[in-house]
């Protein structure tokens, strides 16, 4: 475990499962900006600690927890529904009001719907413009309200969005192959608290910590997922947390758009510049002295299960989110889905799959026949060299053969 913790401790909401939801529609033909004013409905499935009062979205009432960044506060999150353009645009205005007492802060951030899945969040300053990834017609707003330990609430109200001809140049970026960089993997722990959204910690779970809300997944989806692998295992699972040591440090983004640490190399998290090199004077976003140099969080399940980790230590990690190529999601109720040397039921097991992660998928193969989520199939899919899963537990389309 990191030594300075202690051991203890989907993707896109339907209107029919929403306490808040955003009601979007679009203006008459003749208008080029249309508004989207928040609306009751039922209580989003994903969100985390949030309420309405009014058309103000506020902190709700659960007590401070700490999660992987090691930082005791308040924290609420809200995904809005997405929202339908008319036709493509390469810019949003996000508009809003937000009321963030002492200590507090309200975030909105905005992501685009490019190549059949969602880019990463990035945060918008009401009415000002911001740019997408690449022209699109659909988009998705997320509010984020953050507290001390006690105090006031945050709030964030009268949400809408307009498209734009006018903006900067893109602060998102689309790469041709997902980043991949060797950083320092510590042990999270924590069970029986809540992660950055939502989800309650339990004993040998799965998910990941990376210090950038960008890259944050709901709770249940694993829209953002990585690849953790060492010499001999490999595990996939969804980002669920936020840290180790920082939250705004998205080191996997060049280095131009990432949200800090500007002049350090893309793949180099600031907490290992931090402890290495001496870096923002050995400390982290908060002025905390580095104590090592992590750049990811493991939960028990992948630190201890997947990948067999005795203690911390260097992995090669795929934040697949950030580039092309196949992919599937394991489609499992709960736990893990085991990945083998092999494609039948009888192959070692040389790592794991958790809940709603994606995987890579480089082919698919014969094997075994297995029934799953998704009926019954003899076909495997091949997710690293030498690593297969059972298609019938994965959401995937069809590859070419291996």
């Amino acid at each position: 475990m990191r030594i300075t913790r202690r051991s203890t401790s989907a993707a896109c909401l339907t209107a029919a499962a929403a306490i808040l939801a955003a009601t979007f529609t679009l203006a008459p033909p003749s208008t080029a900006a249309w508004t989207a004013p928040v609306a009751v409905s039922a209580q989003p499935a994903d969100s985390s600690n949030v309420k309405l009062k009014g058309n103000r979205i506020i902190l709700g009432d659960a007590a401070a927890t700490v999660g992987a960044a090691e930082i005791k506060q308040r924290s609420g999150l809200a995904e809005l529904t997405p929202v339908r353009f008319g036709s493509p645009t390469s810019a949003v205005v996000v508009g809003y009001t937000s009321g963030a007492p002492a200590g507090s802060s309200a975030e909105v951030d905005v992501r685009a719907w490019l190549n059949d899945r969602w880019s990463e969040w990035t945060a918008v300053t009401s009415g000002t413009p911001t740019s997408l990834p690449a022209a699109t017609d659909q988009v998705q707003v997320r509010i984020i309200v953050l507290a001390p330990p006690a105090g006031g609430k945050p709030w964030v109200g009268d949400v809408t969005v307009q498209p734009t001809d006018k903006a900067a140049a893109p602060r998102m970026s689309l790469q041709a192959a997902p980043l991949k960089s060797h950083v320092f993997a510590t042990r999270e722990g924590l069970v029986g608290g809540t992660t950055a959204n939502g989800h309650v910690i339990a004993s040998r779970d799965h998910f990941v910590a990376l210090p950038s809300r960008r890259g944050l997944a709901g709770n249940g989806s694993g829209t953002y997922s990585v690849k953790v692998c060492t010499a001999t295992r490999c595990a996939f699972e969804p980002v669920w947390d936020v840290g180790p040591w920082n939250t705004k440090d998205d080191y996997w983004n060049p280095s131009a758009t990432r949200e800090m640490w500007k002049d350090l190399p893309q793949g180099k998290p600031e907490a290992q510049a931090a402890y290495q090199n001496g870096y923002n004077g050995g400390k982290d976003q908060f002025g905390r002295t580095v104590a090592n140099p992590a750049g990811i969080d493991l939960a028990d399940g992948v630190f201890w299960d997947a990948l067999k980790l005795a203690d911390n230590g260097w992995v090669d990690v795929t934040y697949l989110w950030t580039g092309d190529g196949g992919r599937g999601t394991v489609s499992i109720s709960s736990g893990y889905l085991n990945v083998r040397n092999a494609p039948n039921s009888t192959g070692a097991v040389v790592g794991m799959a958790g809940k709603s992660a994606q995987v890579t998928v480089e082919c698919q193969t014969t094997g075994e026949n297995v029934t799953g989520s998704q009926g019954t199939s003899n076909v495997w899919l091949r997710v690293n060299a030498g690593m297969y899963v059972a298609k019938a537990w994965v959401s995937a389309g069809t590859f070419g053969t291996c």
